[in-house]
């Protein structure tokens, strides 16, 4: 079924001057907000079959269904940014959780992490191979020990520890990733391929921010990497600071992209930054570091923000994002420039 887009209003809506960006202002503080991103990267209609399209709005709706169920309820905000990125991490259709690319060796390599905007505890897991969701576990991370970031074997058996759920690596094959894995090898090594095989080529991620019915922030990210990684890289989904970024008093952000530009430029805690010591919105933010710094360094990609009074960010500088946000007012999913 399609997922339908509702067009009604809170506060004002506006997009701004380039048709690639959305900013969803509220006059006053909303209930709830969620907003989620499933990956920035060469996005147009074009390369999308129609009923793809409606896999991926149906998929994103379902995401957004899943926070906001949990939102509407009284849950936390840490709770609803779970609750849609593991509708995600087990949707085939994105980089993340069972749609995950492949390693140069083969393998699927996983990567998370969440904050709370409230208490600024945050957790991460890098390079797991057996963990059905990734984001529960950086959950664990930051609810049940000492530090922020495991990685690998130690990170596995913590989870083992805490209950969470593992699956047999052959879980996360696709076809689809594993003929891009081939394609990616093959391009590499210099035989020319067609532009719809390059495109599937992701560097995408998924991630969410929520803002609660007490006020409170989260964000997370998770992501199989890129396609054809070696030596055990990890981008900045992981990273507290780069990938993701959760305060109160500012705004909660998810980034999606070339994670190396993620992560030299700290572009979500800058985004927080930007508001708290230079006075900028933010909006404000997420524009220059998306569509100024990040593009002069030659960085591809996008994040969704959620601010502290219910501000609603979807930037980006790609061809197309796929997201989608929702108010009690208000639900829309969207994945080209427009």
């Amino acid at each position: 079924m399609r997922i339908p887009i509702i067009m009604l209003t809170i506060g004002t809506f506006y997009a701004c001057h380039k048709p690639d960006r959305l900013i969803v202002n509220t006059d006053t503080k909303p209930q709830y907000a969620l907003v989620i991103h499933g990956g920035a990267g060469t996005i147009t209609k074009r390369n999308m079959t129609p009923d793809l399209e409606i896999e991926y709005e149906k998929a994103l709706g379902n995401a957004l269904l899943a926070g906001e169920t949990l939102l509407k309820n009284g849950h936390s905000a840490v709770e609803a940014v779970e609750a849609a990125i593991r509708s995600m991490e087990d949707s085939p259709l994105f980089n993340a959780g069972k749609g995950s690319v492949f390693t140069h060796e083969g393998k699927n390599e996983l990567d998370a992490s969440i904050m709370d905007g409230a208490t600024g505890n945050a957790g991460a897991v890098g390079a797991l191979t057996i963990i059905k969701n990734p984001i529960s576990a950086a959950i664990a991370v930051m609810r049940h020990s000492q530090h922020v970031m495991l990685v690998g074997k130690g990170a596995e058996d913590f989870c083992r520890e805490k209950g969470i759920e593992l699956v047999d690596p052959s879980y996360f094959y696709t076809e689809r990733r594993w003929k891009s894995l081939q394609q990616t090898i093959q391009h590499d090594q210099g035989v020319k391929l067609s532009e719809s095989d390059l495109l599937e080529k992701k560097k995408g991620t998924v991630g969410c921010v929520a803002l609660d019915q007490f006020g409170n922030l989260a964000a997370g990210t998770s992501t199989g990497g890129m396609t054809n990684k070696k030596y055990g890289r990890i981008g900045d989904s992981p990273i507290i600071g780069a990938g993701t970024y959760a305060d109160n008093n500012t705004c909660g952000v998810s980034c999606t992209g070339h994670g190396e530009f993620f992560i030299r430029n700290t572009v979500a805690r800058d985004v927080a930054a930007m508001m708290e010591y230079g006075g900028k919105s933010c909006f404000e933010a997420a524009k220059y570091l998306i569509h100024d710094k990040l593009k002069k360094l030659g960085g591809e990609g996008g994040l969704i923000a959620i601010d502290k009074t219910g501000n609603i960010i979807m930037e980006f500088n790609s061809e197309g994002m796929y997201r989608g946000y929702v108010t009690p007012e208000k639900k829309e999913v969207k994945i080209y420039k427009d």
